[in-house]
């Protein structure tokens, strides 16, 4: 499917409680099981539920938690750094970089989870293309972000009292740790040791989605 396929039946069921989408029976296998946005999603856009990443034919989805108008109430997964670690310690130029390929074309989709799950609802979504100029102040941004936090990880694996990477922020992007046990820590090639006890992974912050929210 489209992004901007996507979008229009999205966009048309906006504001609706879940109720009036979804069976007894999806909400208990589904909701009820951790609220899995991605299948509620596949769902609603009459797609057959899979295991696999709700991804689209041209670009990426990426969904976030929030209240009745919007508010973001949690960060925003982009993409894990263990695979990607040197590129970002070489600064590889950014629109050839794995980030620039998660982001540069992607609908975003707020979902209100406050109270009972049959009262949730998905709001207007907003597609995302930064190859046309009404988001060159995004590409702007997040270019910036990018070596910015490029910067601050050479930074920390140079002079921290660990030689680790920890916590990177830019204006909307942040880089922090993103594991469970048994850790996994990465090894860097251009240092030839392991930078940190366990993976970090990229991630929008709230100032992006309130971006979002504003425009």
């Amino acid at each position: 499917m489209l992004l901007n396929v996507a979008q229009e039946k999205l966009n048309s069921i906006a504001t609706r409680p879940f109720s009036d989408l979804f069976t007894a029976a999806d909400f208990e296998s589904i909701i009820i099981n951790k609220g899995k946005t991605g299948q509620l999603l596949e769902l609603a856009l009459g797609m057959k539920l899979t295991n696999g990443n709700l991804d689209f034919e041209d670009g990426e989805l990426k969904t976030n938690k929030c209240d009745q108008t919007g508010k973001p109430l949690e960060t925003v997964f982009i993409i894990q750094i263990a695979s990607i670690i040197d590129e970002l310690l070489e600064q590889k130029p950014f629109e050839e970089t794995h980030l620039y390929k998660k982001t540069n074309n992607m609908l975003y989709v707020p979902v209100c989870k406050v109270g009972k799950p049959q009262n949730w609802f998905f709001l207007p979504s907003t597609h995302i293309n930064l190859k046309l100029s009404q988001f060159k102040p995004l590409l702007k941004i997040w270019s910036e972000d990018y070596y910015n936090i490029c910067a601050q990880l050479k930074e920390h694996i140079e002079n921290s009292p660990d030689g680790f990477i920890h916590t990177s922020n830019g204006q909307h992007l942040q880089i922090r740790s993103k594991d469970s046990k048994p850790y996994h820590p990465i090894y860097s090639k251009v240092y030839g040791r392991e930078i940190s006890n366990k993976n970090h992974a990229f991630y929008f912050m709230k100032s992006f989605m309130r971006y979002v929210n504003d425009a």
